[in-house]
């Protein structure tokens, strides 16, 4: 086996360029659009901005200190429209700060049954005020098929 008693090394050094893009390629600079999906309302997503969280998990719930983390929350209950790799409609959200959202979402500390109790009972509270919201701004939801919402434990 031939061994190289001198590191190799380069006498001149590469080129350095920047990628060959095509001349009429456009530079994206600005958000994507959101992907249009069935159940898409965005008057029902603003209409949580700016509020209280709802949902108001015991231990969890970060109250007045997580008011800057309130997003709109979407149902994880089939009878919302949810499926594998979709999500509820717009109109199954509810405002909530991002540790009550998580916990909905991705947490250990409740059962699949808690969950959808805590999630239905923080959206009755919700609804109410929503459309009190909904009419001073004069806007309306979109018409959507609206599924019956059962009445909580029933469709567990």
């Amino acid at each position: 086996m031939l061994k190289q008693r001198t590191p190799m090394t380069r006498k001149t050094p590469m080129k350095r360029t920047a990628i060959a893009r095509p001349t009429g390629a456009p530079k994206i600079t600005a958000r994507r659009k959101p992907k249009a999906r069935p159940g898409r309302d965005q008057v029902a997503l603003d209409v949580c901005r700016g509020e209280a969280c709802y949902l108001r998990i015991n231990s969890v719930c970060l109250g007045s200190a997580g008011a800057a983390t309130v997003v709109p929350a979407h149902s994880n209950q089939a009878v919302h429209g949810k499926g594998k790799g979709i999500k509820a409609h717009d109109r199954y959200s509810l405002p909530a700060c991002h540790a009550c959202h998580a916990e909905i979402d991705s947490g250990n500390r409740m059962t699949r049954t808690e969950k959808a109790l805590a999630w239905d009972a923080a959206y009755f509270a919700w609804e109410p005020v929503r459309a009190q919201r909904l009419t001073a701004l004069g806007k309306t939801l979109s018409a959507l098929p609206i599924s019956k919402i059962v009445p909580r434990g029933d469709h567990l």
